[in-house]
């Protein structure tokens, strides 16, 4: 049953990420010269992160501290990276942001495609023309009031524990006075089966929003004060 079930819910999830594809290539033909930042193309993700967490019954998805989130700012969001499902999961903050994604995600079929189409940051790991790029485009968009999402560990946890962060993210927040807004993701690590295709148990996944923290008064030289400050409150609130 659950083999039959799992099956159902590939089939779906590739169904309703075909379906987002095709929504979001028509909308940027149709809205090219009034949607500039993406805004209208990139909530189309909301649905669809609705309709994929909502086909598949072993997943149980809870948002906590929306009300930390003020529509008027713009934030530079930092969030610790468990799985391929947080891509699925951080869209229920409902909020206007752009990935930096690894640029092998951009090649992935329709949701990559769709990645591209809505203008998030790619990132060539290793590639330091790269790496200096993506916080240049960053910066563009936050000057745009258009918050950037990073996953500041780098890479996707293997065993459930927070990385170190890394410091661009935050001498970043620091140059461009932009508050942080940390999100920590729980229970995501098991979302997708490892060396399966078959969905087997329940699982509880949380994404909490953080209150923000201010770098108006913070100079260039304490960006690692930031970063573990930040990075400490997103391991305690693993454990609330």
């Amino acid at each position: 049953m659950k083999a039959i079930i799992s099956i159902w819910i590939w089939i779906g999830s590739v169904f309703l990420t075909i379906l987002l594809f095709f929504v979001v290539l028509v909308l940027t033909i149709l809205l090219f010269p009034f949607d500039k930042k993406k805004k209208f193309t990139h909530a189309q993700c909301f649905w669809w992160s609705d309709a994929v967490i909502g086909l598949n019954p072993f997943w149980g998805v809870k948002v906590r501290g929306l009300e930390n989130i003020d529509p008027k700012k713009t934030y530079v969001i930092i969030a610790n990276h468990q799985s391929t499902a947080d891509i699925v999961v951080l869209y229920q903050i409902k909020s206007q942001f752009k990935w930096v994604a690894k640029a092998s995600l951009f090649n992935v079929p329709f949701i990559g495609w769709c990645l591209s189409l809505i203008k998030h940051i790619k990132l060539n790991r290793g590639d330091f023309a790269s790496i200096k790029e993506i916080y240049h485009k960053a910066s563009e968009w936050l000057r745009r009031d258009m918050s950037v999402l990073f996953f500041p560990e780098g890479t996707r946890s293997l065993d459930g524990r927070m990385g170190e962060f890394q410091n661009g993210a935050f001498k970043l927040a620091i140059k461009e006075k932009k508050s942080i807004l940390p999100i920590c993701i729980q229970g995501a690590q098991e979302a997708i089966p490892k060396g399966s295709w078959i969905f087997k148990t329940k699982v509880a996944v949380s994404v909490s929003v953080l209150a923000e923290i201010p770098t108006a008064t913070l100079g260039p030289g304490e960006f690692s004060w930031l970063r573990d400050v930040v990075r400490s409150k997103i391991s305690e609130a693993q454990f609330l």
